[in-house]
């Protein structure tokens, strides 16, 4: 690997998707998506809705093939789902049959790993995300936020070097959304982990980041990156923060009415 290369390198990504019926119905969902991201980085992806956003995240998971481009982590190049990729997803996506630890322990189990070890790795992520005492809960159980307290413990297990992250908090209710924003800062302090993170929030992604990256409406590219150069803890009252917030939502609000212009115009897609 160059020493100068970066962490990751997403180049060209583009990904379409051919109605199976009809061979003349394409959707862009990505086009030549290029971002190079620092190791332990933070970098938040916010666009409007539909514009390609998850695509885009499932693509670096290798949970969909891209049309065209490459997705590169310390110069190695991705090929499907890999065990360096850890995917927190919005809906909780747990197992229900099983209980809190047994969830967490999944992954160990496909790899074989021995009751005694998984045990020990389980407990450790366990407290890192503050479920001590819910060992033995199912889902059901549990609230939303700490459904994806699970969620969360259960893609760090495996000790990926990069966490994806797609609208993990978008179905909480606003005060557990914060709570969680801040224990996922809490936690990323903890493993140093490079967290690719996508949000319809400007709020979230500006207390989040350390770079927000704005796309344009669909196909997905950037239009525009915004370094969050601010202190953390971030007060969201701030005259810095809300003087951020206005630029990402300028730009942001500008895309908003291009994707609805487009769905306006007969016969005219992107």
């Amino acid at each position: 690997m160059n020493d100068d290369a970066p962490f990751i390198r997403i180049r060209n990504l583009s990904k379409s998707f051919v109605d199976k019926n009809d061979p003349t119905d394409v959707v862009h969902a990505v086009r030549d998506f290029n971002l190079a991201i620092a190791e332990g980085e933070f970098v938040v992806v916010v666009g409007p809705s539909g514009c390609g956003k998850t695509t885009l995240l499932r693509c670096i998971a290798g949970l969909v093939e891209p049309t065209r481009g490459n997705v590169h982590i310390r110069g190695r190049p991705l090929e499907g789902p890999g065990a360096e990729r850890g995917y927190v997803f919005q809906s909780f996506a747990l197992f229900p049959w099983r209980t809190v630890r047994r969830n967490i322990e999944f992954g160990l189990e496909l790899k074989g790993m021995p009751k005694e070890e998984r045990r020990r790795i389980s407990d450790e992520y366990i407290d890192l995300v503050g479920l001590q005492g819910f060992e033995d809960s199912h889902p059901r159980e549990l609230s939303g936020g700490m459904q994806q307290r699970v969620g969360l413990a259960r893609a760090l297990v495996n000790d990926p070097e990069v966490l994806l992250m797609d609208e993990p908090f978008g179905s909480l209710d606003a005060q557990t959304r914060n709570i969680m924003q801040t224990e996922v800062l809490k936690i990323w302090n903890r493993t140093h982990k490079t967290i690719i993170f996508v949000t319809h929030s400007v709020d979230e992604s500006i207390y989040l980041a350390d770079r927000v990256v704005v796309l344009t409406a669909r196909p997905a590219s950037i239009k525009a990156i915004f370094p969050v150069d601010l202190p953390r803890p971030r007060d969201r009252a701030s005259d810095p923060f809300a003087h951020i917030r206005h630029e990402v939502l300028e730009d942001l609000t500008e895309e908003v009415l291009r994707g609805i212009e487009q769905m306006d115009k007969p016969g005219e897609g992107p």
